[in-house]
């Protein structure tokens, strides 16, 4: 007697092109005005109803004023030169702190990622560092630098320096190590193997952490300007929330959040210019 088994059957599954592949840069187009509209269309809304909360007496207009209101206050303001100086004086102060930090930053991470004895000494020291509020240490640089400009930009520099320090020192232990056996092979010297293996693998993970750095200099410099300083948004916001003049306070909370968000994007951009080969930030809708 024989037996006999059925025949196994084979199935072809056959995936249909979707429109991304058959017209990748029509849906590129559309997905990013998709993404411009919602960035735009969210914001705009919450101001519209702030704006009707207010105007109906929906929310007490002398202690959140319109945003009308902040808009115009703002342009006189600005149009009357009251303004600049302020932000000014906020401006100086975070690009100073920022370039010292960065700097000074991502010297000590890379030395400290390239050479175990130097990070096995200061590590520690580093890290226990780090997780004091920056605030704290105000009162240690007005000792130091005295009143003026130099506790503000110290602050700031400190602030920056760990953001940097911290990326950058693991992002060149992140290197593979096949790319510094690489290099070894082909005999690369100390500066030949800085510039064409540890910069280009370590530098885009190093401009993410610079990018957060941005922001945070600025958040860090208006809480300064509102305990030690004469001039700047921080001490405009603090003052004028003390003289319950809420529109001009409002005014500098603004003024604020455009001076973060511009500082963080072109340091964005900056770290796309410098580093072509890295992948683009998908979270931004680029390809």
């Amino acid at each position: 007697m024989t037996t006999t088994t059925p025949k196994e059957e084979t199935r072809l599954l056959v995936r249909r092109p979707g429109p991304q592949e058959l017209h990748p840069a029509r849906t590129h187009r559309r997905r990013r005005t998709l993404e411009l509209s919602l960035a735009v269309a969210v914001p705009l809304a919450l101001i519209l109803l702030w704006q009707l909360a207010a105007t109906q007496s929906w929310i007490d207009e002398r202690v959140y004023p319109a945003p009308s209101t902040i808009l115009a206050d703002g342009w006189h303001r600005a149009a009357d030169g009251e303004l600049w100086p302020d932000v000014w004086a906020t401006l100086k102060r975070v690009l100073a702190g920022y370039a010292i930090g960065t700097v000074t930053g991502y010297a000590l991470g890379l030395l400290m990622g390239s050479l175990s004895v130097v990070r096995a000494a200061l590590e520690p020291m580093l890290d226990a560092l780090y997780v004091v509020p920056k605030l704290a240490l105000l009162p240690v640089f007005l000792n130091m630098f005295g009143l003026g400009e130099g506790p503000q930009i110290a602050l700031v520099a400190a602030t920056v320096f760990f953001f940097v320090w911290i990326s950058t020192m693991a992002a060149v232990l992140a290197v593979p190590a096949g790319h510094r056996d690489a290099g070894q092979v082909f005999g690369a010297s100390p500066w030949q193997m800085f510039r064409h293996v540890l910069l280009p693998a370590s530098l885009p993970a190093v401009l993410v952490g610079a990018r957060i750095a941005a922001g945070v200099a600025v958040l860090v410099i208006v809480a300064s300007e509102q305990i030690a300083a004469t001039n700047g948004l921080g001490h405009l916001i603090f003052d004028a929330r003390a003289l319950f003049q809420n529109d001009v306070m409002f005014v500098g909370i603004v003024c604020v959040a455009v001076l973060g968000v511009v500082f963080s994007e072109l340091v964005r951009i900056a770290g796309r210019l410098l580093t072509p080969w890295a992948p683009r930030d998908r979270g931004r809708g680029q390809s």
